[in-house]
């Protein structure tokens, strides 16, 4: 089987999403050929550095003009036509990869990569089955585009949404988002912590700095560690060298002796002589917290911790629901991550953290609330999707035995 994933990246989950589905894929046909496009870089490498490079400025410095923006975008209306259009002229640039690669299912995990694959559909009489995968909790109108054969989705208020701008129910499928493998599997929590160098009998909240700006950053911290409730920190910045250094400096000014770092083995050039374990030491009122650059063990620790603090991009939400993991939420930029914190609060998933002192009281009820923390757990198993991969695997499989059966035993890989 051929597959051709068309992503973007504008933001990382949409990639992440992609790959999880790769990694899937192979896993249950090796023979298989999957290939990963970043669609805007493809078809124009100019626009997507004003995609990207404006999408980053305005989430960072304007994020309330960006939310403005994401909602009118959301709307059938004059304004967005030049843009629109800009993407479907751009669209029928795919159609060298497509010859060339003769794909036999096409997955899209970002909105403008399913408009530029309507816009071949449409204008050519090439036909091959595509699936639109919607990498968050609400439905926006640039992923509802003709062509499309399925749309996965996160809940059943995204189905019905889709049927309320005109997609038939049929097409909807309430799979979830993929995710790498790692999120499914329990680990024994008991081993971790102790490799780790972490106390196994302490709650433990996880930070997932790297979207957060600088700022954003040593405020929630601040905010936390002034909780009177006993727990640890573990704090991932990710590929944030700015946000690592500076966090590190914060934190020394406030207790050296009280934090441990640690530096990926797959980034090990960032101040290596801090790439150490240090014991933490229980000192009021900083908690011992553990600094992590970047690792491509997230899993592992959502697994260990009891609370997660994030903003809510969809890849991260939906990798903190696969670990069952009680969310706060930390200043969502407005447009989708607003939309996600919704749903989550709205469903019993995750809280908000303001910025004033209720921070810290929210953090401290939910670390001295053990019950709270339960019925969110419960909330959370009840909006698992499990996992979305083998589901959409499965549809792969279906749509393309319909495909065959509609041409003759044909797919676009043999369409001449």
């Amino acid at each position: 089987m051929k597959v051709l994933i068309l992503s973007a990246t504008t933001g990382g989950g949409h990639m992440r999403a992609a790959n999880a589905l790769k990694e899937y894929i192979l896993a249950k046909d090796p023979s298989s050929e999957v290939r990963i496009y970043d669609t805007i870089q493809y078809v124009s490498p100019r626009l997507n550095r004003t995609i990207t490079g404006g999408y980053e400025y305005m989430a960072k410095n304007t994020p309330n003009l960006f939310g403005g923006m994401y909602k009118g975008s959301d709307k059938n209306s004059p304004i967005n036509k030049p843009f629109e259009a800009t993407l479907t002229s751009r669209g029928m640039r795919l159609l060298p990869m497509l010859d060339a690669f003769r794909p036999d299912i096409v997955i899209t995990t970002h909105s403008f990569a399913a408009e530029m694959i309507s816009t071949v559909k449409v204008r050519t009489e090439l036909d091959f089955p595509v699936i639109t995968i919607l990498t968050d909790f609400a439905v926006h109108r640039t992923y509802i585009n003709k062509g499309i054969n399925a749309y996965i989705v996160s809940s059943e208020e995204m189905a019905d949404q889709l049927c309320e701008r005109g997609i038939d129910r049929s097409l909807a499928y309430v799979y979830g988002i993929p995710i790498s493998g790692g999120f499914l599997k329990e680990i024994d929590r008991e081993k971790a912590f102790l490799e780790e160098g972490l106390d196994p009998e302490l709650p433990t909240v996880l930070i997932m700095a790297g979207s957060f700006g600088v700022t954003d950053v040593i405020k929630i911290y601040h905010k936390v560690v002034k909780s009177e409730a006993e727990f640890q920190i573990i704090v991932i910045t990710g590929k944030n060298e700015k946000v690592f250094e500076t966090f590190e400096k914060y934190l020394s000014k406030i207790d050296i002796n009280n934090t441990i770092y640690q530096l990926s083995e797959m980034y090990p050039t960032i101040k290596q002589q801090r790439a150490n374990y240090r014991n933490p030491r229980k000192l009021k009122p900083s908690k011992s917290t553990k600094l992590l650059y970047f690792t491509d063990r997230v899993e592992k620790y959502m697994r260990m911790s009891d609370i997660i603090v994030t903003k809510p991009g969809g890849l991260t939400v939906t990798e903190a629901i696969a670990t069952g993991l009680p969310i706060a939420i930390f200043k969502p930029i407005p447009g989708q991550e607003e939309q996600n914190a919704d749903f989550l609060v709205r469903n019993g998933m995750a809280v908000r953290l303001k910025k004033d002192k209720t921070c810290t009281e929210t953090i401290t009820q939910l670390i001295n609330s053990p019950e709270k923390r339960r019925t969110m757990r419960e909330a959370i198993a009840r909006n698992s999707n499990g996992n979305s991969a083998e589901k959409i695997y499965g549809l792969m499989l279906r749509l393309l035995e319909d495909y065959k059966k509609a041409h003759g035993g044909l797919t676009f890989s043999s369409i001449d």
